[in-house]
């Protein structure tokens, strides 16, 4: 039934010359569509990315067929409207079950298409979830009959699906609702048939309480041993002898750089104080309307930044006294490349961390003090200005999708922006202080963190990575990801205030 195929080896999407002609095709017919209907932006966003896409294990989006019984009657009318003629973006067609499908017209669209993969970015932890949560529906309806309730989902993969199901049920089809329904049902006769369990055994509760008393006072006992035996001669020989007295501080001019360890901490250089102009101008290619209004924001005196983004390195310093929880590098490497699979929490566990081994307040960047440091004194769409602002440079600022290879790099091998900060462009994209808002109406202009009013369960995330192309590496662009959300190309830098 269905003609277009791509082939896939080793994971990794291959297309001909044909199809990435073919993938501009269809981008300028998506951004011709939108041109002649300014108001049908959310309801294409999602179809495509909610019904018609799915995600790969490498993160790479793929066509998804969707069948007629998952449409609204509305967005079966928009589905019959993009298959048309002139728009082609969509093809229909009937199986032999007599059932009718919708498919985007080819696997092209995907990469050739910027709005689209943005979209697909900004939903690609939901979408790699959803495609094994089908993947897992299809093992269990393929399992013979006296084996089904093993193959449903239990604990972790359950949990998780319940989370999802209570956050975007209504974009889940009906089979994977029901699926996770009949795994809650399962999980709950379990459930029942352990309490009887236990009932049979209740003679025992007098030791299990006890065991329970002597197992958190043996969390106790372990969390103190600990810090004594690992943490506290750590700080006591590897950090403290080199923080900065309040004489030396006093005396860090613009540019000048510290660290305050022996080893494996983040290096700082003093951001000056000064102005700029947060946001992107209405003109300029590839913005978005959450980057502004435009605003004028003052630092009234300077602070310090992270010369490079925090690496495995320096967060296995902290794991190894205690103090962070072990993440994965999804076999990308670890050493100095910059720390990856860690969450808005899991930055701020490292930042608490090290402000407890120095005495001195370390923390994450407000988003108007990352832009301000991005941009290093210019006004163009990345650390350069005027005639040079091109996409050109990029490749001696920034590890991106054109150069990257599809992984993270080693930090500092790039060249610094004008303040003396590397791969504030590309490589990994990184966390800030800041909750979410839409705009910046009404943000602070005095550089703090924009706090007030924003939807704590999704955290600013800046810089583009490794994924992106350059127009997702603008200073101005902003994206937002879920505060409890691990993704291979999300870490963090730290700042730290400097006392006058």
């Amino acid at each position: 039934m269905w003609s277009q195929m791509v082939k896939r080896g080793d994971a990794t999407l291959r297309l001909p010359a044909a199809a990435i002609e073919l993938g501009g095709v269809l981008a300028e017919r998506g951004n011709a569509f939108l041109a002649h209907h300014p108001g049908s932006e959310d309801a294409l966003r999602g179809l495509l990315t909610l019904k018609l896409a799915a995600v790969l294990e490498n993160g790479e989006p793929t066509r998804r067929p969707a069948p007629r019984s998952e449409f609204t009657d509305e967005e079966w009318r928009l589905v019959s409207e993009l298959a048309d003629h002139p728009n082609r973006l969509l093809v229909t067609a009937t199986s032999e079950g007599g059932e009718t499908f919708a498919e985007v017209a080819h696997e092209a669209i995907f990469r050739r298409w910027e709005k689209l993969r943005e979209w697909i970015a900004a939903e690609r932890e939901f979408l790699a979830w959803r495609s094994g949560l089908q993947a897992a529906r299809r093992a269990w309806q393929a399992t013979p009959h006296g084996s089904k309730n093993d193959a449903l989902l239990m604990r972790l993969p359950l949990a998780q699906a319940q989370s999802w199901l209570a956050k975007r049920a209504e974009d889940m089809p009906r089979p994977d609702r029901e699926f996770i329904a009949l795994s809650i049902e399962s999980e709950r006769k379990a459930r029942g048939r352990a309490r009887r369990v236990r009932a049979l055994v209740y003679v025992l509760l007098v030791g299990i309480i006890a065991g329970l008393v002597g197992w958190i006072n043996q969390g106790y006992v372990r969390e103190q041993w600990t810090w004594y035996a690992t943490m506290r001669p750590y700080m006591l020989g590897q950090v403290r002898p080199f923080v900065l007295t309040a004489e030396r501080e006093r005396a860090l001019v613009s540019g000048a750089s510290f660290h305050e360890c022996a080893k494996d901490c983040p290096e700082m250089i003093v951001v000056p104080d000064g102005e700029f102009m947060m946001g992107s101008p209405k003109k300029e290619n590839g913005r978005f309307d959450s980057e502004g209004p435009q605003h004028g924001v003052v630092f009234a005196k300077p602070f310090a930044v992270s010369k490079f983004e925090v690496t495995f390195e320096q967060w296995d310093a902290c794991f190894g006294v205690g103090g962070c929880p072990q993440v994965s590098d999804t076999g990308m490497g670890r050493g100095t490349k910059p720390v990856i699979n860690v969450t808005w929490d899991d930055a701020q566990k490292y930042v608490a961390w090290f402000s407890h081994m120095t005495g001195k307040p370390y923390r994450l960047l407000s988003e108007a003090e990352w832009e301000y440091a991005a941009r290093a004194g210019s006004s163009g769409r990345f650390s350069y200005d005027g005639a040079s602002d091109d996409e050109a440079q990029l490749d001696q600022l920034a590890w991106y999708r054109a150069n990257s290879k599809d992984r993270t790099h080693p930090v500092g091998k790039k060249k610094p922006n004008a303040f003396g900060l590397y791969d504030m462009h590309g490589n990994v994209r990184e966390w800030v202080e800041d909750p979410w808002h839409d705009s910046y109406q009404d943000a602070p202009t005095d550089g703090s963190p924009w706090v007030k009013d924003g939807d704590a369960s999704r955290r600013v995330v800046r810089g583009g990575s490794w994924y992106f192309d350059p127009q997702g590496l603008r200073a101005a662009r902003r994206d937002r990801y879920a505060s409890d959300g691990r993704v291979d190309d999300i870490g963090f830098r730290l700042a730290r205030t400097l006392n006058p």
